[in-house]
């Protein structure tokens, strides 16, 4: 199913029918004072990290992604909070002095800014956490054998062999030469690994066919690199107000980006290269209704045009 083919699909609507669901949640399960209190104003700091900022693209990929296979909602509302967390937390480390040592974050001072680099570490490792037991509910909303496969890929996705791996490589690559292939390398650690992992755990609250299980997987692949080369297309040419951090940070601090390897022209051409291989991964997986994913892939992309 394609967009062109049904006029009546309203990404705005959608978003927003799914941004209720996950904010509510997330509300509702990040420490809440009423609820769930979190000790010595950690609580504080974790809801900071969390509620009202991001652009939530890795829980609607989730979403997107379990209406595509048609899975089980309750699962992917789960999956999409605990992805969310493990991004969340990931900026409040990589904000801190000793990684990016940045101020600004969706629009608001960083969490070692507000609460103090002690209280930030604390945070992330807290939120991280939490992310592993929203995938453990104690009813039988979600099975078993779900539950295992969510904590499997969530797992894979943020360590070494994903962002924190990926996070790795850029620290050590800041004022070094470093190539195409290492810095896509890179990026699909850093960045395309959850983003990917996003698609591939709503895929997980269903029973996708071994075709489109793979369809999943490219479309992930194609659409977290594509992000990466966006986001640095941004970080050329849009003001820290617009994009809610600091911009021209990759620059000052002398880190490989796409926009410096290959030129800006060139990486706007390459984030629409990525675009057309994620619908055309997607035609290709028989899969049961992928409008909301091929809208989230060209906004996503055409969010830097």
């Amino acid at each position: 199913m394609n967009p062109s083919n049904t006029p009546s699909f309203d990404l705005p609507a959608w978003t927003a029918l799914q941004l209720n669901a996950v904010e509510a949640a997330l509300t509702r399960w990040v420490a809440c004072p009423e609820t769930r209190p979190a000790p010595a104003g950690l609580g504080d700091a974790m809801r900071y990290a969390v509620l009202d900022g991001g652009k939530r693209l890795r829980p609607l990929l989730v979403m997107a992604a379990c209406e595509a296979v048609g899975g089980n909602q309750e699962a992917a509302l789960r999956a999409a909070c605990a992805v969310e967390l493990i991004h969340a937390y990931s900026l409040v480390h990589d904000d801190m002095p000793c990684m990016d040592n940045d101020v600004l974050r969706r629009g608001k001072p960083t969490v070692h800014v507000q609460f103090g680099e002690a209280q930030a570490l604390l945070a992330g490792d807290a939120l991280q956490a939490l992310a592993f037991e929203l995938l453990t509910p104690e009813d039988s909303s979600v099975s078993a054998a779900t539950q295992a496969v969510l904590c499997r890929q969530l797992a894979q996705a943020a360590g070494f062999r994903g962002m924190a791996g990926g996070q790795a490589i850029d620290l050590a690559s800041v004022g070094q030469p470093i190539s195409s292939a290492q810095l896509h390398e890179m990026h699909s650690l850093k960045t395309g690994a959850l983003l990917q992992a996003s698609v591939l755990m709503g895929a997980a609250c269903g029973s996708p066919s071994p075709a489109a299980q793979l369809a999943l997987s490219e479309y992930g692949a194609a659409i977290g690199l594509a992000f990466q080369v966006v986001d640095d297309v941004l970080d050329v040419t849009a003001d820290s107000g617009t994009l809610g951090k600091t911009a021209g940070k990759d620059a000052a601090q002398d880190k490989p980006t796409f926009v410096s390897l290959m030129g800006l022209h060139a990486s706007q051409n390459y984030a629409q290269e990525l675009l057309s291989q994620s619908q055309a991964s997607l035609r290709a997986g028989g899969l049961h209704n992928t409008v909301a994913l091929q809208a989230l892939a060209k906004m996503l992309v055409n969010r830097g045009f």
